[in-house]
């Protein structure tokens, strides 16, 4: 093990690889849940980035339902490549019109997401994944 962290062989990428994606679906999960909560997405509605489209409440509550949506495809590990995208899409949108593309202080956990989300995009779920047992 020693000599192992000396070198680039990679050491349990599987496991962490799953153990990150789990993590990451829960916090898109907990992201998401907000969908049920009709006060805080009301207040959404009616944020500068939101308030002149014509079905702003409806742009809210779908992006809401595809952080609820695609985390718990993610954490489960179940057509991950296509939560990945619908994720990466979301995370990108809000990181840069919500968030003005500020993704270097503040609050940049959105641009965080699009990355991980084009991590398991690209590198696929990891350990623990149904996505696993359906090749």
């Amino acid at each position: 093990m020693k000599n192992r962290l000396l070198t680039a062989e990679p050491i349990w990428a599987e496991e962490a690889l799953g153990i990150v994606r789990i993590v990451v679906g829960i916090f898109m999960i907990y992201h998401g849940w907000e969908v049920f909560d009709k006060t805080k997405m009301a207040e959404y509605a009616v944020w500068d980035t939101f308030k002149n489209y014509p079905s702003a409440t409806f742009m809210v509550y779908l992006g809401k339902a595809a952080e609820l949506v695609g985390g718990i495809l993610l954490t489960i590990g179940f057509l991950t490549r296509i939560a990945s995208i619908v994720l990466a899409g979301t995370m990108a949108y809000i990181a840069f019109f919500v968030g003005n593309g500020i993704v270097w202080y503040n609050d940049q956990h959105p641009f965080m997401f699009v990355l991980l989300a084009i991590i398991f995009f690209f590198v696929g779920p990891g350990k623990w994944a149904i996505d696993q047992k359906r090749r």
